[in-house]
């Protein structure tokens, strides 16, 4: 899945501003042609148009305008961080950005929303692990950002939220066409207990946090397959290994593809917040600074 760009989202700012892909342009430093290729870019990531084009200039749709409140802000902090790493161009690459978070997390939206930094010359130096153990190496000053499943209360911490994970209850299509998932509703999760489960841990996790959410009750099941690794879990249901609760931004893709089904769509998915989260006290580091504010601008539209 292609990630959205902060080029666009400062070309889009700047058009929205002046009204006018010919103006923006000119005050980016960029050709007519590219600014139109940025916002067509973003408009289909957005899949609704941003721009109605007039004779004179652009109008901004309904779209537009919901995410010029919400980007305007940021994007002009960035700008400011930018200003200062371009008046010291070696802060950038000076010193790495040491992240921490769930491995599949970091893996298939951290990276990918990152790489246009790295182009620029930014550092990065990532590490995996429960949200426990990466406040603790946070504060001992070995991360300089972590992503946390959970709110930490200590008061050494500083937390923004990043986006909602929604999860989903899938299985592969075979073997959801073995489940009469048309007593769920009514029944519960006893309707799924002869069914082997595959889980990330022996705890159960996933699965309990749905339990709880939409069953008000708990797993009570032995898991047939544990695989530490979310990518792996979504791998086993693919294979029809057995049932499971995953994050749907890791297997949006398989959802559409049709190669894992949901067995219930509940009115209210269960979600859990994930944070992004920083030593209390600020961001000293330019390069720091920028990381932390794309990845908030890129996780409005992971969730």
């Amino acid at each position: 899945m292609q990630e959205l760009r902060l080029s666009w989202l400062r070309t889009f700012v700047s058009v929205y501003r002046r009204g006018s892909f010919t103006r923006a342009a000119r005050e980016l430093g960029l050709s007519q042609p590219a600014v139109t290729q940025q916002i067509r870019g973003l408009e289909k990531k957005l899949g609704r148009p941003l721009f109605e084009r007039l004779p004179e200039g652009v109008r901004p749709t309904e779209t537009a305008e919901t995410l010029m409140r919400d980007v305007q802000a940021p994007i002009d902090a960035l700008g400011a961080v930018v200003d200062r790493l371009v008046a010291c161009p070696k802060s950038m690459s000076s010193r790495p950005v040491r992240l921490g978070g769930p491995n599949e997390l970091l893996t298939t939206r951290v990276l990918p929303a990152l790489g246009e930094l790295v182009q620029q010359g930014l550092q990065l130096r990532l590490g995996f692990g429960p949200s426990e153990e990466l406040l603790q190496e946070l504060a001992d000053g070995r991360y300089d950002l972590v992503l946390t499943t959970r709110r930490p209360r200590a008061r050494a911490f500083s937390a923004h939220p990043l986006f909602d994970e929604e999860y989903v209850l899938l299985a592969s299509r075979r073997l959801r066409d073995e489940i009469p998932v048309d007593r769920l509703p009514e029944e519960g999760p006893a309707v799924l207990e002869k069914y082997p489960v595959v889980a990330y841990a022996e705890s159960l996790p996933y699965l309990r946090c749905y339990w709880r959410s939409v069953f008000e009750d708990v797993p009570g099941t032995v898991p047939a397959v544990v695989v530490p690794d979310l990518r792996g879990v979504l791998a086993a249901v693919r294979a029809s290994a057995g049932i499971s609760v995953l994050p749907t931004y890791l297997c949006r893709e398989e959802l559409v593809r049709g190669e894992v089904v949901p067995l219930l769509e509940p009115e209210v998915p269960p979600i859990n917040t994930v944070y992004l989260t920083t030593r209390a006290g600020g961001l000293p580091q330019p390069h720091v600074q920028l990381v932390h504010g794309v990845l908030l601008l890129q996780a409005q539209m992971w969730g």
